[in-house]
């Protein structure tokens, strides 16, 4: 994939977005959703798909009183755990990736969530996304997830054109400096709960609306 010019103005203007970033939000690292184990945001990671984090952690908070382990997903009945995951939407391949992607972990790499993007994106269910979602926090590897809000307000800052979440993985790395990956997912995240909605963004009291492209251009 061929490298994406940056200019100067363009790099300065990201520096004053993260400085803001850093400023409002701090440099805490956090994970939106509940787990204690690696193989535990693996799943949760999945069930996230085209759902809230909140309705994720309802879920799996008794789900993973039922299910203790790895091998306990690899046994599952799928229509029972289909029924377990219901309120998460699309439940049936959620279901079967999830006893897949337990499957795989027993028998090729003794219950551990392997570290490499390739090995990650080779288990089913798990895409770039959630792969990055396990190497950002889990091995602590520079990562960016780009979920809704990434991809969303990533192009309202002029910080994209793209529409595949890939490609604007691959944008974002090259603009962005290297330490502040894992944050700016955080903080997007969180911009994008608070004041930057989908449905009614919150513009006049965005401490970014003076950075924001999308403001330049009342486009709200």
């Amino acid at each position: 994939m061929p490298k994406r010019r940056i200019t100067k103005k363009e790099r300065e203007r990201m520096e004053q977005i993260i400085d803001a970033l850093n400023k409002e939000y701090r440099m805490e690292y956090k994970c939106f959703l509940n787990y204690e184990t690696p193989w535990q945001l693996l799943i949760a990671t999945i069930l996230s798909a085209q759902c809230t984090d909140e309705r994720v952690n309802i879920v799996t908070k008794d789900l993973f009183q039922k299910y203790r382990s790895i091998e306990d997903f690899a046994n599952a009945n799928q229509i029972e755990l289909e029924k377990d995951i219901h309120s998460t939407g699309f439940y049936k391949n959620k279901a079967k990736n999830i006893i897949a992607c337990a499957k795989s972990l027993c028998e090729d790499y003794h219950g551990e969530v392997p570290r490499e993007i390739e090995q990650l994106t080779k288990l089913a269910g798990v895409g770039r996304k959630t792969a990055n979602v396990i190497r950002g926090n889990i091995y602590h590897e520079p990562s960016i997830v780009v979920d809704t809000h990434v991809k969303r307000i990533s192009k309202k800052l002029g910080f994209t054109k793209q529409d595949d979440p890939e490609k604007i993985e691959y944008d974002l790395m090259e603009l962005l400096p290297k330490e502040q990956w894992i944050l700016y997912n955080i903080q997007i995240i969180t911009l994008g709960r608070s004041i930057c909605t989908a449905r009614s963004p919150k513009c006049r009291e965005c401490f970014l609306k003076d950075l924001c492209k999308s403001a330049e251009l009342g486009n709200p």
